[in-house]
């Protein structure tokens, strides 16, 4: 289902050049942003540096501004002259917006983060150009005039509000019932290690193929929390095998077992 090279995805400022490479050494793919990561005035001068890079294309994701900008057509003139065919799109809102980046040969992570696009995510994950959905908290809460995305005190601080989980989930089904890849939002507390791991693991366990991230420190925390433990692959290797002795449902370990169970099984080997 997955067209990515892996879990972990991180974001480099495309005004930055010299951290290209090390970006991309760092993690399984690299996300060069012309959009937010860049101050305005810097957005031509990171297309010529963008466009002069010599990365993996199968590795290298570009993250351009919004379709509705003009920023968005200066995007696709730098990119049309470069290697690179799998964009980000940001602010994606509806499957129209997808349709210049179909035309012009380019694979679409889009980024369902407004309230509109996270309403629109079915149709935008239908979109032929679409090969995934990403989510994004704060550009979210924005959208809609609030404040923060996570409690900041009491005993859920620094956990998503409900609305950013609805987002989070309505995303991800959305990108799974079209079969394209789902990729979880960015922590944007570098500190929290805890706080990040204990996030990736659910989003491993709930169907996510992979998370963006903003600093390399991140990518170890993402790449071990997609991983299947070793508990786990021994687990899935003993009921796939028992089951190849049953007729149908069966009771394993006091667990009842049917072919749900052994999907998961499957999951966790990547058979």
């Amino acid at each position: 289902m997955s067209a990515l090279q892996g879990p972990a995805l991180l974001f480099c400022p495309a005004d930055r050049d010299e951290r290209y490479a090390k970006a991309l050494a760092a993690a399984d793919s690299v996300i060069l942003d012309l959009e937010d990561a860049v101050a305005p005035a810097d957005k031509p001068a990171a297309r010529v540096r963008l466009a002069a890079a010599d990365l993996d294309p199968q590795r290298t994701i570009v993250r351009v501004n919004p379709a509705d900008t003009l920023d968005h057509a200066l995007d696709l003139a730098a990119l049309a002259g470069t290697v690179y065919r799998t964009v980000m799109l940001a602010k994606a809102e509806s499957a129209a917006d997808l349709d210049a980046l179909h035309a012009a040969g380019h694979r679409v992570l889009a980024l369902c983060e407004t309230a509109r696009g996270v309403v629109h995510a079915e149709e935008i994950a239908a979109h032929p150009a679409t090969i995934g959905l990403m989510w994004g908290a704060e550009d979210l809460v924005a959208s809609m005039g609030g404040r923060s995305s996570r409690f900041t005190a009491g005993a859920h601080a620094g956990r998503y509000r409900d609305v950013a989980r609805l987002a989070r989930s309505r995303v991800l089904l959305a990108a799974k019932a079209f079969r394209k890849a789902a990729i979880d939002s960015v922590h944007l507390d570098i500190a929290d290690v805890d706080g990040l791991r204990a996030e990736v693991l659910d989003a491993a366990a709930s169907g996510f193929d992979a998370t963006a991230c903003i600093h390399p420190s991140q990518v170890a925390v993402i790449r071990e929390g997609y991983a299947a433990t070793p508990a786990e692959r021994d687990w899935a290797e003993r009921v796939l095998a028992e089951a190849e002795g049953q007729p149908g449902v069966f009771r394993f370990e006091g667990r009842m077992v049917d072919e749900p169970v052994l999907r998961q099984a499957r999951a966790i080997l990547g058979r």
